[in-house]
């Protein structure tokens, strides 16, 4: 390893996501790293932006699964996305607003039931 890498802990403190989570991200394949001769995990300085990309997917709600597959269509050192995951995106945005209905109804049942208050 020529290149300057980086440590886990200084990758947490670089992308905000904690040791815990990017473990977690290398173990479910959306994170790689190498190990040294005495198994300490390496990371590229690219890899910054990669888990910036993961914890913005997140943040809307896609799962691991589905980032793995998005990760790829990233372009332009991540300043765009390609076609390749409209998909994944228009269902899931599909499915978040069934969940806003469900959750519009609960509320509306919510007000009902304190309104039976005395």
């Amino acid at each position: 390893m020529s290149e300057r890498t980086l440590g886990i802990g200084e990758l947490s403190r670089l992308t905000g996501a904690s040791v815990r989570s990017l473990r977690h991200y290398e173990a479910r394949g959306v994170l790689a790293a190498d190990r040294t001769a005495t198994g300490r995990r390496r990371f590229r300085p690219e890899d910054v932006e990669t888990v910036r990309r993961i914890r913005l997917l997140l943040e809307a709600g896609l799962p691991l699964a589905i980032i793995e597959k998005m990760l790829p269509c990233f372009h332009d050192a991540g300043a765009t996305l390609g076609a390749c995951v409209q998909e994944y995106l228009s269902e899931h945005r599909r499915a978040v607003r069934e969940r806003l209905v469900e959750l519009e109804a609960q509320e509306s049942t919510l007000r009902r039931l304190e309104s039976l208050l005395v």
